[in-house]
Order: C-alpha cells, then structure tokens, then sequence
C-alpha cells in the first residue's frame, strides 16, 4: 500500500506541477516521440553542450498521466548529466520496466523508481517509456 500512495503522489506531483512542461526558444535538439496506441504525444527539447552536457530540457505535448510524468521525472534526474550518463538512467529506467533491475539500480533512479509497478500493467509501459526512448533517439543522432 505504501508503494502505491507514493506513485500516486509522485505521478500527482509531476502532472500538477511539471517543471519541465514548456516550450524552450531555440533548442539545440528537439524530437518528436509518439504512442500511437494510446494518443501520447511529446516533443523532447535539450541543450546539450560541445563537451556532452545535458545543460536544459524541456518538453512539450499531450499524454496520459504516466507519460507526462515520466517525461518530467527524466527531465529532473538528467539535466547536468552527461550523455553517457543520460543513457545509464535510461537504460536502468528500462530495466526496471522490464522486472529486471536490482536494488541498487532502483536507488539510482530515484523519483523514477515510483514508476516500477508499471511492469506489471503491460498497456502502459509504452505510455511510462516514451519519454525516455524519445532520448535515446535523440541521443542517437546528437
């Protein structure tokens, strides 16, 4: 019971009061990530420094609760990481989507461990991962 009342309020939290919900003027990087089965849709704005510093981040779009979340909670832990960084948290992240994390790992996640039941409702795991794929493509072609 304890679990589910603190996803409650972290999901409550980052969808009433999201600080990362907004458009940025002129950001280096900016990616479109879409769920077509459910209707969630963000675009994921960063600045990222020559050196591979994640330096800001926004992102913008409409979605499911999970989603907008999630996309806030990843904006909160990887802003001032590096990329290579970035993409341990995204990696960890999907490990825990997956059942697969161990506990040490969950701790790295902080906020983001809120999320971890969402493995076992498989028709919102798209929903809890589309920030954090959107990322990785990101990443891909930064």
């Amino acid at each position: 019971m304890e679990n589910r009342t603190f996803y409650n309020e972290i999901l409550t939290e980052h969808n009433i009061h999201p600080a990362h919900k907004y458009k940025m003027i002129n950001p280096k990087n900016s990616l479109r990530g879409v769920n077509p089965s459910c209707g969630d849709d963000i675009t994921l704005q960063l600045n990222i420094s020559d050196d591979g510093i994640i330096e800001d981040g926004a992102f913008f779009g409409d979605g499911c609760a999970i989603s907008q979340a999630s996309a806030d909670i990843m904006l909160d832990m990887i802003i001032g990481k590096t990329l290579e960084e970035a993409i341990l948290l995204k990696d960890t992240f999907l490990k825990m989507i997956k059942d697969e994390v161990s506990e040490d790992e969950l701790e790295m996640l902080e906020e983001a461990g809120a999320l971890q039941d969402i493995s076992h409702m498989p028709s919102r795991v798209k929903c809890a991962v589309l920030g954090w794929h959107t990322l990785e493509e990101m990443v891909k072609k930064a």
